[in-house]
């Protein structure tokens, strides 16, 4: 087939990772320029990467350019989104899809009104991983599932004196890392219906902690959800638990588990491609974890992915794996979670999403 042409919005830290996967691993892309907010990032990554600098209109009134990545902050992604579909271009964003429901609503609507793909990160849930717990799920080698359990840590101490984006609106724990675990399971046990969770934040000022940041020493204000417990029920009747603490080490560990009739299933960290899925067999004579085999090569950090399937969809038709309706309702999880947070009430959520088909066709993705 032949690549899309495809350009990026934001040249910040994750634009590497991107840009480099989409140039050389991905066989349906073909990146031809990039643009920032401050032009000489611009220049300096297309130098980097062999494209051509540009603005934020230029690629968008670019009819070359059918597919447009946006690398930025959270609060403009409802923006430049918004202008991208208005420009007739197909649409994929880092996450949050936007940092306000509305915002996302509107513009899955307004790309169904285009005729245009949108979708949304993370896109962790296309890799080895979770794909391969997706695979001993779909095969019942847990039997019925009867719960799920996630409780995952950070430092956002650390993380938001280095990066001040974590303390604009969307960089809460939820929005900026408990959403890979949420859409994780989503894409394994399919939507929730209701919501019940307390919600916290042990400090809202802080101090930097970083030597190396200009602002080290200096307090600074962090306004967002930092902790997280909260009880998730499924539109299947499935129950679990959800708990994030930001408020901990640095070093981030995870403990995510799906407990069936047959076994556990133990998925790691969400925030991550690779790994090892293993099952814990109800079986006295296998009392042990067993390593599944994983269902692909997809280890690393493939991000460009969920762009790269998108592409294909783009010349071949069909629904891309990160189509905007699960990112929607993923953040449609999250302002219910902050919602009861704040009520003490538990919450309904008012989106749906399919539960997405497993990721069989990853190698024709690839150079």
């Amino acid at each position: 087939m032949k690549p899309v042409k495809t350009a990026v919005i934001g040249c910040g830290a994750i634009s590497d990772i991107y840009l480099s996967n989409m140039i050389n691993r991905y066989a349906t892309l073909d990146v031809v320029a990039c643009c920032a907010s401050h032009r000489e990032n611009a220049e300096k990554k297309a130098v980097q990467y062999g494209i051509r600098p540009a603005s934020t209109d230029e690629i968008l009134a670019d009819p070359e350019v059918e597919l447009i990545v946006v690398l930025t902050p959270a609060p403009s992604h409802y923006e430049l989104v918004k202008n991208a579909l208005l420009a007739e271009k197909h649409v994929y964003t880092e996450k949050p899809i936007a940092t306000e429901l509305w915002q996302a609503k509107e513009l899955v609507s307004l790309a169904k009104e285009k005729g245009l793909l949108l979708g949304a990160a993370p896109e962790t849930f296309l890799g080895s991983r979770l794909q391969t717990g997706r695979k001993a799920l779909d095969e019942g080698l847990i039997g019925e599932i009867t719960s799920f359990h996630v409780v995952a840590n950070r430092d956002l101490t650390v993380l938001a004196s280095l990066f001040k984006f974590l303390r604009q609106l969307g960089g809460g724990i939820c929005y900026d890392y408990g959403v890979y675990y949420l859409t994780a399971l989503v894409s394994l046990l399919g939507p929730m219906a209701e919501v019940y969770a307390k919600v916290g934040n042990h400090a809202k000022v802080r101090p930097n902690v970083v030597p190396i940041s200009p602002e080290f020493g200096q307090d600074y204000v962090y306004d967002n959800e930092a902790q997280v417990n909260a009880i998730l029920t499924t539109k299947s009747g499935v129950t679990g638990t959800f708990s994030l603490n930001g408020d901990s080490a640095m070093q981030d560990q995870a403990y995510f588990t799906i407990q069936g009739t047959k076994g556990i299933l133990q998925l790691g960290d969400a925030n991550q491609f690779g790994g090892e899925a293993r099952c814990l067999p109800d079986n006295p004579r296998e009392a042990a974890w067993q390593t599944l085999e994983p269902v692909s090569r997809l280890t690393d950090n493939c991000r460009g992915l969920g762009v790269a399937d998108m592409a294909r969809c783009i010349r071949e038709g069909g629904r891309p794996l990160v189509s905007a309706e699960m990112p929607c309702h993923v953040l449609d999880v999250i302002e219910k979670i902050i919602e009861s947070g704040r009520s003490g009430q538990s919450c309904l959520t008012e989106t749906d999403c399919e539960r997405l088909a497993a990721f069989a066709d990853w190698q024709s993705l690839l150079k």
